[in-house]
């Protein structure tokens, strides 16, 4: 059966190098059926014939909102409360009581989510640090969450999840934190969401925050990208966390090789030594 449109090896190419110079993410021959699917849709719902159509689109200025709808289309977005838990439990018990003593004259917390996706990761570490800090008051505690896909952030602030996605939520927290209707659904309560700041980043653009940041998540997110782009983005996450802060990253990533900044100290927890 004949493909409805064909993905040509030139196409392919400029496809990549506009992703590559644009997010940082690597997209190898492997990846090309997943391209053609993903982009498949935008090709159908602009009405264009062939991917050649496609590029010479996003070459225009007046492709600038397709070049966005491009990398909302290929980003992977899995992602789940309490995602390896062991990270939250690290917070919960080592990091959190540790900046209460450190941080008792600023009285001030600040945690970073690089790559929220649609929530799930900062709702979690807001609902640890309500369980956490909860006796505490006239703190300034903060959670930036950022993402590179626009459709993911506005689905994060909105703090709506199905029945299915709630499942991983300890009880004690679902109870306390979010509402639950009768069709299962939760929707997060205004003690977490008024922690967190929802916005639409590009890791490798320009970051209007100063910092420092006391903890920074960045989990599953630079399996994407070439080792180049990845020790330039850890620099950047070493020069914006305080000097002892603390860096989680996925369960299939590593620092070794990549970076001397940072110190192991618990399975992919690691903390800034330079």
């Amino acid at each position: 059966m004949q493909e409805e449109f064909a993905l040509e090896d030139g196409d392919f190419r400029k496809i990549s190098k506009l992703v590559l110079d644009t997010a940082g993410i690597v997209l190898s021959d492997k990846k090309r059926a997943f391209i053609h699917g993903r982009l498949g849709r935008r090709l159908r719902a602009l009405g264009l014939s062939d991917f050649g159509e496609y590029c010479n689109l996003l070459e225009t200025n007046a492709g600038e909102d397709e070049r966005l709808n491009l990398i909302n289309a290929i980003t992977t977005n899995h992602t789940s409360f309490f995602r390896e838990s062991h990270h939250f439990d690290y917070l919960n018990k080592v990091i959190l009581p540790k900046l209460v003593q450190s941080n008792a004259d600023p009285r001030r917390i600040r945690i970073w989510s690089a790559g929220c996706s649609t929530g799930e990761e900062p709702y979690t570490i807001a609902m640890i640090v309500r369980g956490c800090l909860l006796p505490l008051h006239g703190w300034d505690i903060k959670i930036l969450a950022t993402d590179l896909d626009t459709n993911v952030v506005s689905r994060a602030v909105a703090g709506v999840y199905d029945a299915e996605r709630i499942e991983s939520i300890p009880d004690t927290y679902r109870k306390r934190y979010m509402t639950v209707g009768s069709d299962g659904c939760a929707v997060m309560k205004d003690e977490l969401c008024e922690l967190i700041t929802f916005a639409n980043l590009n890791l490798l653009g320009g970051w209007p925050m100063s910092g420092p940041f006391d903890v920074i998540f960045c989990r599953n997110v630079v399996i994407y990208f070439d080792k180049d782009t990845q020790r330039r983005l850890f620099d950047r996450y070493a020069e914006i966390l305080r000097p002892d802060g603390w860096l989680f990253i996925g369960h299939s990533e590593s620092l070794l090789n990549v970076t001397d900044r940072f110190d192991l100290v618990g399975r992919t927890i690691y903390r800034r030594i330079k």
